[in-house]
């Protein structure tokens, strides 16, 4: 283990995108670092582990930034105090980014779309940390072409009946509330998606599968057969799925450029550690050239991306424009940004690099999804490029 703490620098606080209020986020999000909260993830345990961080972050009111209360404003919620969550939070532990994210995410429709009484059974629960949320979108021939998903649910009384698979669900088999999106057939394409909650002892639901990936976190396919549930728990208008989908993944999208943000910032400041205390032919590590022309590069792409995120974040926030250019840019140099910066972090380490344990190491493994998914980097760099080609 790195000498380095686990509690992130914010120089980056007094640039013209923040406010006051983003200062108090941040030292509530280090009290909670400090706390030792995270000291007994047990990346071995994802399950147990991803409840228990979801019940000390509800207790600490981290999740209030990321969860509507049932009588508030979903579409209000500030993005930029996500952004500066998920950017602490990966920088200690990617695993407690995971668990902040997905509870936002897998609530997000519920409270924009649910009636007021399934915001007011679910939301509570969620932002306390007493259940875990998922958002199940994906499919196996559907992940970026999202009007492609074969999922359906058709009505029957004052009842839908789902049939179908989701596969690739962050939470699943451990979520106590899924925001399931599925075919009922309104209209062709993303038109014909509706919205719907799901809970883990309705009939016909289950699990078909655990997904194990390189960066330990709880994922699975979720299966329904037949699975009959009151037309009361549909989230908005019938048809309405995919556009509940896209506003709920348009508050959290630039929140995946920071997570990966957290991630370039510790990878640099431990190759900062390790080249000033490395010695070598005489010298530290840090006394090479070739070591200084890295260290600077890496600084400056993760000030770069910072750059682009919080922009993103803020022209949402504060001037109440739509971000899926600036949102898309973000994310693909963020992510790709940060997988760069670990790179050149694990090579710099040498042998020690790719050693089991070493944070490096698991920076190494947790970057790579944050590349692929709610977008992968060619399709941000097609959603760039629609966006440019616009008739304006």
């Amino acid at each position: 283990m790195s000498s380095t703490a686990k509690v992130i620098r914010r120089e980056w606080l007094d640039w013209p995108f923040f406010e006051p209020r983003h200062q108090a986020i941040g030292a509530a999000l280090d009290r909670f670092v400090q706390s030792g909260a995270l000291d007994e993830a047990d990346h071995n345990d994802v399950d147990g582990t991803c409840r228990k961080l979801v019940r000390a972050m509800g207790g600490a009111g981290l999740l209030d930034c990321a969860v509507a209360a049932p009588d508030g404003d979903a579409a209000t919620i500030d993005s930029r105090s996500i952004c500066l969550s998920r950017e602490s939070l990966a920088y200690a532990d990617g695993l407690a980014d995971f668990a902040f994210a997905m509870q936002g995410l897998g609530s997000g429709a519920i409270a924009l779309g649910g009636s007021a009484e399934l915001r007011e059974a679910v939301l509570p629960k969620v932002r306390s940390g007493e259940w875990l949320a998922a958002f199940a979108l994906s499919e196996k021939e559907a992940g970026s072409d999202v009007a492609a998903m074969s999922c359906t649910a058709r009505a029957d009384g004052d009842d839908y009946v789902i049939d179908g698979e989701k596969t690739w669900i962050s939470n699943g088999g451990i979520a106590d509330v899924y925001t399931l999106f599925v075919r009922t057939g309104e209209a062709p394409g993303a038109r014909g998606i509706s919205a719907f909650v799901i809970f883990p002892d309705d009939p016909g639901f289950s699990i078909a599968e655990r997904i194990d990936v390189v960066a330990p976190h709880p994922l699975a396919t979720l299966r329904f057969t037949s699975c009959r549930i009151p037309a009361s728990r549909r989230l908005g208008a019938p048809g309405g799925g995919f556009k509940l989908a896209m506003q709920t993944l348009d508050i959290f999208r630039a929140s995946v450029a920071a997570a990966a943000l957290g991630f370039a910032r510790r990878a640099l400041d431990e190759a900062l550690w390790h080249a000033k205390s490395r010695h070598m032919f005489g010298a530290t590590l840090s006394d090479l050239q070739l070591t200084q022309a890295a260290l600077g590069d890496m600084a400056t792409e993760v000030d770069a991306a910072a750059l682009l995120t919080y922009r993103a974040a803020w022209r949402r926030d504060v001037q109440k424009l739509p971000t899926t250019r600036e949102a898309a840019m973000a994310k693909l140099t963020a992510t790709e940004t940060a997988q760069r910066v670990i790179d050149r972090a694990v090579q710099m380490f040498g042998g020690r690099g790719v050693r089991k344990g070493e944070i490096v190491e698991s920076l190494y493994r947790e970057i790579r999804a944050l590349r692929i998914y709610e977008g992968a980097t060619e399709v941000q760099k097609l959603i760039v490029a629609r966006e440019l080609l616009k008739p304006r």
